[in-house]
């Protein structure tokens, strides 16, 4: 067969791949649209939601006000909002669309070891997520109303919505990430490019390399930073254990194919 021929060939299935992939994106962007309408209709709830923190922080009969300095800008905030909270809403439908693209192109015992990381991957986000609601945003908070100052000369805090909606919104990203340490490590692993023992060898750069990275994501008070970093070093060990275990199975699995049949 020529060279021709065999783009031929290839011209069918990948027209094939696109339409469906086409699709998918069709039934993603449509879900995240649905979510987007829903949350901007509920936005004012939502945000009054995430103001939670800030209230423990200040205390809780004491009235909070926020600003916005711009005739525009709670409108465009509650857009933001809208399209984080769509994203988030919508986050099991594009992965549930993810899955159906990629299966048909897998065997079964892989589309069985790719499910967990699907499933882990929403879940270590709402524990990032919650970390994030009720500890590090209330210990932040905490943090900065301190510096208020009281007496002759009055220094206080009147935060802008905007910018308490790009905090939060900031930390939930930040830890939710973080957060993907173990599924990123143990797919690393499955992939054959890291092994437990580079893991274990390289900790010490981990552990700066977390602390780096807590210090640039959270606000600048050592209380929010140890709420990212302790975390995300438990999760970094949790990441030996995994890929250990992965590590086990694929020296059984290579074990049983070397062994002769009875």
């Amino acid at each position: 067969m020529s060279e021709r021929d065999d783009i031929d060939a290839t011209k069918a299935p990948l027209i094939e791949h696109l339409v469906e992939l086409r699709r998918r994106l069709m039934w993603s962007l449509a879900a995240i649209f649905a979510a987007f309408v829903v949350c901007f209709w509920f936005a004012k709830p939502i945000y009054n939601l995430l103001l939670w923190p800030y209230r423990v922080a200040a205390g809780v009969d004491v009235p909070i006000e926020l600003i916005y300095t711009a005739p525009q800008e709670f409108f465009f905030t509650q857009v933001k909002l809208a399209l984080f909270g769509a994203i988030f809403v919508a986050f099991p439908v594009i992965a549930t669309q993810l899955y159906i693209f990629v299966a048909p192109g897998l065997y079964r015992a892989e589309r069985k070891a790719f499910l967990p990381f699907l499933i882990a991957t929403p879940i270590l986000f709402l524990i990032g997520a919650a970390l994030v609601y009720f500890v590090a945003m209330p210990l932040a908070m905490t943090f900065f109303l301190s510096m208020q100052q009281t007496g002759d000369v009055e220094i206080l805090l009147t935060a802008k919505v905007s910018e308490y909606l790009s905090l939060i919104m900031m930390l939930i990203l930040g830890f939710g990430i973080c957060f993907q340490l173990p599924v990123l490590l143990t797919l690393l692993a499955r992939a054959g490019l890291v092994t437990s023992d580079q893991l274990k060898y390289y900790r010490r750069h981990a552990i700066l390399g977390v602390f780096v990275a807590a210090a640039i994501l959270t606000p600048p008070d050592p209380v929010s930073q140890l709420a990212l970093a302790i975390p995300t070093l438990g999760l970094y060990e949790l990441s030996i254990f995994a890929v250990k275990l992965v590590e086990k199975k694929r020296a059984a699995s290579g074990a049983a194919a070397a062994s002769p049949s009875s």
